[in-house]
């Protein structure tokens, strides 16, 4: 039974200071139970038991590390319907979505348990003593990569379970040896809870220090603030807006010890259709961009926002076809009635813009409360000079057409363009001298590159970037997706001329641990 609680170490307790509840997108309903939010005293008492919890969890023998990892995935299978009835509930968000989305979180969990009993992410190397090289010997070199400390995760809006309390930021965080806590989202704070006591029952069943995960519910950006500032929170993940990712990125910067804050921010996604493709198949990239855009009411951080191409023979099938299929597309619930506001107003600028033409609008559903329509609109790349914002972020499923003049002047817009996660290619044979000459520029832009395909859908895998230059995020050499994730919460050490009895373990010459490891670099 959901109780409305922050979970502070192994503890269930009351937030004092003030209440939230999460409303149904669907019916406008008011949600039991209400949810206490903690104050700075809570963020200090979390912080406390995660510093206190850190030396013995980060070394934790890797078996059981993996064992907690597997036993929160399990756990949240067990609760599954539960789990699903709770987010649709909170977020509109359908059921099939939903099972998707805990099978994605379930399986990025056992994925971050295989790793860590691999121990391959510990780097060990280690450079043998070489006492009769001259004309220095070389002292006992040994490298391995260690914890940087608790880490503060922030949870996402639109990924309720796969970004939020047991989301990849967490996952990689406990798997790295971190104590985690996490500030959960105020739009979802059931779900949140659910999870959070999964996580929190495998902590204790494992026989781990409580620290090891805490919980807090906080409105507006006191706790959050608090959290990143808390000397002993050395590490933060963020998914969520530009302005509170980098109002965090601040906080952490101006600490006495700054620390890093690797926050996914903000992307359009854009979509490039080169001319070759565009004349032999635009109607069917057309219909491709309407279901890609409209995926999730268009609330992922891949939806693509924006279409450019060269103006010519063929635009005119791939506007025509994707209007047509937008017409068709119902209103669907979007994730909170914040979120819908904010849309609603994104949408009215580019409906208000000089020299943008709205081709079509999706079907109206009054009976939602908080509705999602899709838009579409079309414009030039002259009109785009003219008004950068038009490239501005619409947090919903909202895309925009662009022409330019010449394959040099599609070039231009990309130049021009902010960081992304990601950028496509719509791409025929005869596209491929223009492609190849595009490469290098989207590489610059863009942190995964997807050819003939759609940004939407993001493989939790060993090879995945999920990140990209600023503003997509804050730190574009960091994946938050992926087996690559862990790295964010690791930094190595060195031990020289260490006896073998103060070696820490999977550092000593038997190789206890079984861990690959590199001798002399091979």
């Amino acid at each position: 039974m959901l109780t409305g609680d922050l979970l502070i170490g192994a503890a269930a307790v009351r937030g004092t200071h003030g209440e939230i509840s999460a409303i149904d997108p669907r019916t406008g309903e008011k949600l039991e139970p209400s949810y206490g939010l903690a104050g700075v005293a809570d963020v200090a008492r979390a912080a406390e038991l995660a510093e206190q919890a850190f030396d013995a969890y980060r070394e934790t023998p890797l078996e059981t590390r993996s064992a907690l990892l597997t036993t929160i995935a399990d756990g949240l299978d067990t609760i599954g319907e539960e789990l699903i009835a709770r987010v649709g509930a909170e977020t509109g968000i359908p059921a099939a979505r939903a099972g998707g989305e805990l099978a994605r979180t379930t399986n990025q969990l056992r994925l971050f348990a295989a790793v860590v009993r691999d121990g391959g992410f510990l780097g060990v190397h280690i450079d043998p003593a070489l006492p009769d090289r001259t004309p220095l010997p070389r002292p006992d070199l040994r490298r391995r990569y260690v914890p940087v400390g608790p880490v503060a995760v922030f949870s996402a809006s639109n990924f309720p379970l796969a970004f939020s309390v047991a989301g990849g930021d967490t996952a990689s965080a406990l798997a790295a040896g971190a104590p985690v806590i996490v500030k959960a989202h105020s739009a979802h704070p059931g779900t949140s809870e659910l999870v959070g006591r999964v996580i929190q029952a495998a902590v204790a069943e494992h026989g781990l220090p409580e620290g090891v995960f805490s919980m807090l519910f906080g409105n507006g950006r006191e706790v959050g603030i608090a959290l990143v500032t808390d000397p002993r929170i050395k590490a933060v993940g963020f998914t969520g807006s530009r302005s509170g990712g980098l109002a965090l990125v601040a906080a952490a910067q101006a600490r006495p010890e700054p620390i890093p804050v690797y926050a996914e921010m903000s992307s359009i996604n854009p979509v490039l259709v080169l001319p070759a493709a565009l004349l032999s198949r635009g109607a069917e990239i057309g219909r491709g961009l309407v279901g890609s855009m409209t995926v999730g009411q268009g609330q992922l951080c891949t939806s693509p926002g924006l279409v450019l191409t060269v103006d010519g023979p063929g635009v005119g099938a791939l506007s025509d076809a994707a209007a047509a299929a937008l017409r068709d597309v119902p209103a669907a619930p979007m994730l909170s009635p914040g979120i819908q506001r904010a849309f609603t107003e994104g949408v009215g600028r580019l409906q208000d813009a000089t020299g943008v033409v709205t081709i079509a609008v999706g079907r109206e559903d009054a009976s939602i409360a908080a509705p999602g329509q899709a838009f579409l609109f079309r414009t030039t790349k002259a009109e785009l000079d003219a008004d950068p914002a038009l490239t501005e972020e619409v947090f919903g499923a909202s895309s925009v057409i662009v022409t330019a003049p010449t394959a040099d002047a599609l070039a231009e817009i990309v130049e021009g363009l902010e960081g992304q996660l990601t950028l496509t290619v719509h791409a025929d044979e005869d596209d491929q001298e223009l492609a190849r000459a595009l490469l290098p520029l989207l590489e610059r832009k863009a942190g995964r590159i997807v050819v003939n395909g759609w940004p939407t859908g993001v493989e939790v895998g060993h090879a995945i970037v999920h990140g990209g230059p600023y503003p997509a995020t804050s730190d574009a050499r960091t994946t938050s997706v992926g087996t690559a994730a862990i790295e964010r919460f690791l930094r190595p050490v060195a031990y020289q001329n260490l006896p073998s009895w103060l070696l820490p373990a999977g550092l000593d010459d038997a190789n206890t641990l079984g861990l690959p490891r590199r001798i002399d670099g091979r």
